[in-house]
């Protein structure tokens, strides 16, 4: 009974430290979270660099964006989400999305994700854990961020289907 006893105690006391440890290597933090930024930021350039001209305008469907639209997507809600839940300031930078060239595109993605990334910066951990209406949701400024990672993830692979549709080979993706 006692050695039982004691195999139970082990294996809950194995398990809790497996879970703790797996929890605890889960977590990025704020270098890490940036690290990764930097990555984001670069690969979207990359894509929208493979691009060729004549595909900017392209969509696979009617109702979808073009792959010029894509882009301009992910920067656009960077700027805005960043200024609207983590305290940026009015940006200084802007584009007209019908009228912009593929190098001022470029340019509005990396001013996107710089002002982005000096808004993440300036937020403190406190601030981080705040609670917000984020579209009718509650979340933290910490949830919004790692929103703008996933927003920013999903619609880049999007466009790398656009770069394959016209026969282009992705570049290649960096995780870390």
């Amino acid at each position: 009974m006692k050695k039982s006893l004691r195999l139970i105690t082990a294996g809950c006391l194995a398990t809790f430290l497996l879970l703790v440890a797996g929890f605890a290597s889960a977590q990025t933090n704020m270098d890490e979270f940036m690290i990764k930024w930097d990555h984001s930021k670069q690969y979207t350039l990359d894509v929208l660099a493979q691009m060729p001209d004549a595909g900017m305008d392209d969509k696979p469907d009617a109702e979808a964006m073009s792959f010029k639209e894509q882009i301009h997507h992910i920067a656009n809600s960077i700027a805005g989400l960043s200024q609207r839940f983590l305290n940026g300031t009015e940006p200084d930078f802007a584009i007209d999305i019908a009228t912009c060239s593929k190098v001022e595109l470029a340019d509005f993605v990396a001013k996107s994700y710089d002002y982005g990334a000096k808004s993440i910066k300036a937020i403190s951990p406190e601030q981080a854990e705040e609670k917000l209406d984020v579209f009718g949701n509650k979340a933290s400024r910490r949830q919004v961020m790692a929103l703008l990672m996933d927003h920013s993830s999903h619609h880049v692979g999007s466009a790398v289907v656009y770069l394959r549709l016209q026969g282009v080979k992705p570049p290649a993706y960096v995780g870390f």
